[in-house]
């Protein structure tokens, strides 16, 4: 039977796979600096299977690691400092900040105060999240989070996931604030409703907290130059370790910034030399959503990402748009929580085709072939 867990993989609570535990980093500030990265990148060929995955929560996963080796892994994750000592602490540092902030802005201060403020708050479902998106304009609306700081016309605000409009908060009253609202959030949900946006479905925000709409979001960015650095591509989130020490030692990065969107940023860099990682706009591959499938995970029944690259230039960036692709293992749809134009579900070695909707949604067809998709059958 398939199921979907309550909650994502960490470090001291990995998450078994059909490849070994998944170990997963959670990067402050979403950065890592350069012996940082490099440290990662040998102890995931050291101890996993040496493929690492960006996740959508802008966090890094080691793949494929031994049980007997995950204590010593936590070890060389703590001297890298890139792991809480407090289990508990670093369940709840699920804390996602726009990449591109500089130092000392208001984001960097407002993510450390959130930081500091982690113990403080009360006991949440695991995937509860927090973004901080308070550059000139909001860019992780498409990312997973249940509490979100942005700005408003006349500053910043906090808006619940789900609300519309946010309330108005000073960088001094910004911090109590979030509590405030993680205590009523804390107060109101329910076994069936465990995040935000379905809470406010069944309760009323305060309409103090309603007051001011965020600012139009930004454009999503793209592989290519930006002012901060070298913006590269991972295709279906994924690269190999020894690729990334490559790139590192050859572009003298010091350090990386993690994504959202299945991209990492090389500080203050320029450009890149030529690889596997995706270093120009509009590359189809990043439309498309695929999850590791089989033989990687025990609840698959299909291979995926070999499909997803072959679809990828049909199909990706069509009318539907870029995202218009899912290609997932099984019914859980774990790559893609949105709907997609095509959500192609593998069940019993086969593919079921689901249009514009998630990979859990009854299909339209079923029973298709990899060729059969291939050829043209979508």
């Amino acid at each position: 039977m398939i199921g979907v867990k309550g909650w994502c993989p960490g470090a001291h609570r990995p998450m078994m796979s059909g490849d070994g535990l998944v170990v997963r980093v959670r990067p402050r500030l979403a950065r890592l600096d350069r012996a940082q990265a490099l440290g990662l990148a040998a102890l995931a060929q050291r101890f996993g299977s040496g493929v690492i995955d960006l996740t959508s929560r802008a966090n890094l996963q080691i793949r494929g690691v031994a049980e007997a080796d995950h204590e010593v892994l936590l070890q060389e994750l703590a001297r890298l400092h890139l792991l809480d000592a407090d289990a508990s602490l670093e369940r709840r540092r699920n804390v996602l900040v726009t990449p591109f902030w500089q130092r000392g802005d208001l984001t960097e201060r407002l993510t450390r105060a959130l930081l500091g403020a982690l113990p403080a708050l009360p006991e949440l479902p695991a995937k509860v999240s927090f973004a901080v998106d308070t550059g000139a304009a909001p860019l992780l609306g498409g990312a997973s989070a249940d509490v979100r700081f942005e700005r408003g016309s006349s500053g910043l605000i906090l808006r619940a996931d789900g609300a519309a409009r946010g309330r108005p908060v000073t960088e001094q009253d910004a911090i109590p604030a979030l509590l405030e609202m993680a205590r009523w959030f804390d107060a109101n949900r329910s076994d069936s409703a465990r995040r935000m946006r379905a809470v406010l479905g069944q309760a009323r925000l305060p309409q103090a907290w309603q007051a001011e709409p965020p600012c139009a979001a930004g454009p999503p960015p793209e592989p290519g130059p930006h002012a901060a650095g070298m913006v590269i591509g991972a295709a279906f989130g994924q690269f190999d370790a020894a690729e990334l020490a490559r790139l590192l030692g050859e572009s003298e990065a010091p350090a990386i910034r993690v994504t959202p969107w299945r991209m990492l940023m090389l500080e203050d860099v320029a450009d890149v030399p030529a690889g596997p990682f995706i270093t120009a706009p509009g590359d189809p591959l990043l439309g498309v959503d695929a999850c590791p499938g089989a033989p990687f995970c025990a609840s698959a029944s299909v291979e995926t990402r070999p499909l997803a690259r072959k679809l990828a230039a049909r199909l990706a960036r069509d009318a539907a748009g870029p995202g218009g692709l899912h290609v997932s293992g099984c019914a859980k749809g774990c790559a893609r929580a949105r709907p997609a134009a095509r959500t192609l579900v593998g069940r019993d070695g086969r593919f079921d085709l689901v249009e514009n909707g998630c990979a859990g949604d009854p299909p339209n067809r079923t029973g298709l072939s990899p060729e059969d998709l291939v050829t043209g059958a979508i």
